[in-house]
């Protein structure tokens, strides 16, 4: 067995080659030059040498190695994530190191490998990136370390059963970043004084009237046992239920640079509802195709993130054409106070939107309904190629059709009250939460 294994574990170096490479040329030579033969021999013998110290070095010696994989216990979708790998050399010699870590097959990347040095009695850390593009269970696999003594003859495979599964999550990391940077406007805007009556002001306190305050909140009682001119201070309402649709149709399985977007939609939805929980919204999430499969009801008790994440990791497109008239009759049923609803989906032609519009329609008679759909970055490029061939003619006034078409799409929808964003994927995170901090700023819920 200690053979087996000494057997898997050995390799030559490419010196020990290049070595005994020079010996058969010796060799060779010998048969025109007799003298070479003594050269071909002695360097042979030193060769073999060589290699059976280097042997006795990497094996019969009592150092080690100790390695250990450091990985984040879920990574963020669509995000750069650092993997830390951690070497500690208990060798009474430094060692080359060729590293191989064994990636979850998801990436499809099976030529990774670093080189290292490792000094003598020192732990040494390797860090790397990793960027998934889907949700889901990711295997990594064993750690693979090739040694070599400053000889450089012997190559030494010591293997490290790191088998692991890390969860892939939506964008946590996108979420923490949108987070820090709405925080000074979400706090702003959610203590926000407004001197405007409307269903969407609550009363916050009675201050000292200044000039510019709107008469009409004069507080006369309270004025005339002040003995000067009070006002009452209103700021806007919060608790508002704010909900994420998500269409998880075929046609939110197009893929745009590595990932679908409904994965766009899932990772843009947990920044929203993150961004409208710190701004003390009530929060839900809603996701359908042919039926509706996820309706977690608008709160802001505390655990609602977590119980939204995890919601949204299990989200998955199903090959089916959506079905409206579905979503807008759970919506009616379900929803008995006006809220804001924020759909993800897409529409690829004018025609399949006019197909959805009536029950668009009927949504939007009872809440606020905000429409968010993609622009096909990749019809830009044809658009702006230029048209050598007649063929080419035809590609470009296809892409302008289907390009104008998307813009007739948004007003056709604010034909009807509808609001819209229209973004391309990448942006999809930023025009959103943009689109729901300008709504919350114009009182329009």
């Amino acid at each position: 067995m200690l053979l087996v294994e000494f057997y898997k574990s050995f390799y030559l170096t490419r010196r020990a080659y290049l070595v005994g490479g020079i010996v058969i040329l010796l060799m060779a030579g010998s048969w025109f030059l007799p003298a070479l033969s003594l050269v071909a021999r002695l360097t042979g013998y030193v060769l073999l040498g060589c290699i059976v110290l280097d042997t006795f070095l990497l094996y019969g010696s009592s150092g080690r190695l100790e390695a250990s994989r450091d990985a984040p216990a879920r990574f963020s979708n669509g995000d750069v994530n650092t993997v830390t790998l951690k070497i500690h050399n208990r060798f009474p010699f430094a060692l080359q190191t060729v590293v191989i870590d064994e990636l979850p097959i998801r990436f499809q990347d099976r030529n990774w490998k670093r080189s290292l040095l490792l000094r003598p009695g020192i732990t040494e850390e390797l860090a790397y990136e990793l960027q998934p593009k889907e949700r889901g269970i990711y295997k990594f696999g064993q750690l693979h370390l090739f040694i070599a003594s400053p000889l450089g003859i012997v190559r030494r495979r010591c293997t490290f059963a790191l088998e692991q599964d890390v969860e892939v999550y939506p964008s946590f990391i996108q979420l923490r970043r949108f987070q820090f940077e709405t925080q000074g406007t979400s706090q702003d805007a959610g203590r926000q004084r407004l001197r405007r009556t409307g269903l969407s002001l609550e009363f916050e306190q009675i201050k000292d009237y200044v000039p510019g305050d709107d008469y009409r909140t004069i507080n006369w009682k309270a004025s005339a046992r002040k003995g000067q001119l009070m006002v009452n201070n209103y700021v806007e309402e919060r608790s508002q239920p704010i909900y994420c649709v998500i269409d998880k149709g075929r046609l939110m399985k197009m893929p745009f640079q590595g990932m679908t977007l409904l994965d766009y939609a899932v990772n843009s939805s947990l920044a929203l509802i993150n961004v409208a929980l710190h701004r003390q919204d009530k929060a839900g999430l809603v996701t359908f195709s042919k039926k509706v499969d996820q309706f977690l009801v608008a709160d802001r008790k505390t655990g609602q993130m977590e119980t939204v994440l995890e919601a949204l990791y299990n989200v998955e497109t199903e090959f089916k054409e959506s079905d409206f008239e579905t979503l807008y009759a759970q919506l009616r049923n379900r929803l008995k106070q006006r809220s804001l609803l924020i759909l993800f989906t897409n529409f690829e032609s004018i025609h399949s939107l006019r197909r959805q519009l009536p029950y668009l329609r009927s949504i939007g008679r009872y809440h606020l309904l905000v429409t968010v759909f993609f622009d096909n970055t990749e019809l830009h490029a044809l658009q702006q190629a230029e048209a050598h061939t007649l063929e080419d003619v035809y590609i470009k006034t296809i892409a302008d059709r289907y390009l104008y078409e998307k813009k007739l799409m948004a007003k056709e929808l604010a034909q009807y009250g509808i609001l819209s964003v229209f973004t391309s994927p990448e942006n999809l995170t930023v025009k959103t939460i943009n689109k729901y901090l300008e709504i919350k700023a114009r009182q329009a819920l």
